[in-house]
């Protein structure tokens, strides 16, 4: 095949075939075509796009370049989630637990942070002891015995998608939603999962600003996920403030255990945790109804079933439990209002920002996470505060905060009258 007219193919806006795309993507891996023509054609992507049956070629492509993991001697549907990152996202944490609890199998493997999103192995990290990077046969074993493995992404997944995303990130190509979609979908696919619960981010926090990108891309994927015989569901859920009241990384961990064990918790990280561990639960066979399956997950919340399995995780992985406590940071401080309000906006990225200049998060990929650095937001969307009430509080080991302390303030806008709040669940997509 000649590399060049499949570039102008697409240059043209012209549908290419699935041996055209396997020529691009395996022989950028074997290093038969050279990044500058891959460039040339993800360019094209870029602006042509990709229809459904090409995106799902891509994905299936990049999922073939390297190797998969086989659950299937679990004999169950597997379900895995993934989310498209925002700031105080926790979720994974929270629903883990659940679902091995009502017996379904959770075998995730999950990214780091960078940027203002957090990722879930750092927060995991941050226990003391805790390992999230297991020889393959452990985890399975794990899952196995225990039903539950969370550990970093092998490096042996989706090697066309690693090698792909690197030239995205030096070609300004990053934002192309079917690029996006056959990236995200390609490594849930490649780590064994039979059907996926996407938990779509919208909002000023979100990569996906606006809702109608939100669901160009929830419907993707999902359109993605049934070509290639797994099941998905997409949850369009708010990233218009900080999920919960914790950013960061130690603290995070508190605030699940909190809701898991304690029942203390923000309502958006409940209803959003509920909902992504309710649509799991159905698509595993283990509710009838959607309204059945969110009074199981409910259930093992109350009765504590889902902490005690936490709790087995977490020490099944080498963790120290007596680890996860409130913040023990150097410096504490507080950030309060000038005037008396509603809060009427949260810069949402900002405050991931600002957590992240504490340490809490990674400009680079080679930076280093303070796991005791963080922020505890005391307020939400419409709550009415006076003067000299605590917006948030920072945890940090770092001397000069002021910059934090400003981008924080700067982050909430106030109104003098109450305000209207989107709801948490915006949308699903299936």
């Amino acid at each position: 095949m000649n590399t060049i007219e499949i570039i102008n193919k697409k240059k043209y806006g012209e549908v290419l075939s699935y041996e055209e795309i396997e020529h691009i993507v395996n022989g950028y891996v074997n290093d038969t075509i050279p990044d500058y023509q891959v460039s040339s054609w993800l360019m094209a992507v870029y602006f042509q796009g990709l229809n459904s049956d090409e995106t799902s070629a891509l994905t299936d492509l990049m999922v073939k370049s390297g190797e998969t993991i086989d659950l299937s001697f679990l004999n169950t549907t597997v379900v895995d989630k993934h989310s498209t990152g925002g700031v105080g996202d926790k979720v994974s944490l929270v629903v883990a637990p659940i679902i091995a609890s009502l017996d379904i199998p959770f075998a995730k493997m999950s990214g780091r942070g960078l940027g203002h999103t957090g990722g879930t192995v750092d927060k995991l990290e941050s226990i003391q002891g805790f390992h999230t990077e297991l020889p393959l046969d452990r985890f399975k074993e794990q899952v196995k015995d225990l039903g539950i493995s969370l550990v970093g992404q092998s490096g042996n997944l989706v090697p066309a998608d690693k090698k792909i995303y690197a030239l995205r990130d030096v070609t300004g190509t990053v934002d192309s939603t079917p690029l996006i979609a056959s990236s995200i979908m390609s490594k849930k696919i490649a780590s064994g999962a039979d059907a996926i619960v996407l938990d779509i981010k919208v909002g000023n926090g979100a990569f996906m600003k606006t809702e109608e990108e939100a669901k160009e891309l929830a419907e993707t994927m999902v359109a993605i996920g049934n070509k290639l015989n797994r099941e998905t569901v997409a949850v369009l859920t708010n990233m218009d403030q900080p999920l919960g009241f914790e950013i960061g990384n130690g603290n995070e961990v508190l605030e699940a255990v909190k809701l898991l064990r304690d029942q203390e918790y923000s309502q958006d990280l409940y209803d959003i945790s509920v909902e992504i561990a309710a649509q799991m639960v159905f698509l595993a066979g283990k509710a009838t109804t959607e309204e059945q399956a969110r009074k199981l997950v409910k259930e093992v919340i109350e009765d504590g079933e889902a902490y005690e399995k936490f709790v087995t995780f977490i020490e099944a992985q080498d963790g120290d439990m007596s680890s996860i406590h409130e913040i023990e940071a150097g410096h504490t401080i507080d950030v309060t209002a000038d005037k008396a309000g509603y809060i009427a906006s949260v810069e949402t990225q900002q405050m991931g920002e600002a957590a992240m200049l504490l340490g809490a998060g990674r400009k680079t990929k080679d930076d280093q996470i303070d796991h005791q650095a963080g922020i505890s937001f005391h307020v939400k969307l419409g709550n009415k505060v006076q003067a000299g009430d605590k917006l948030a509080t920072i945890h940090t080991n770092r001397e000069d905060n002021n910059a934090v302390i400003q981008k924080i303030k700067d982050a909430i806008a106030f109104s003098d009258s109450p305000v209207q709040v989107k709801p948490s669940i915006i949308g699903i997509i299936q």
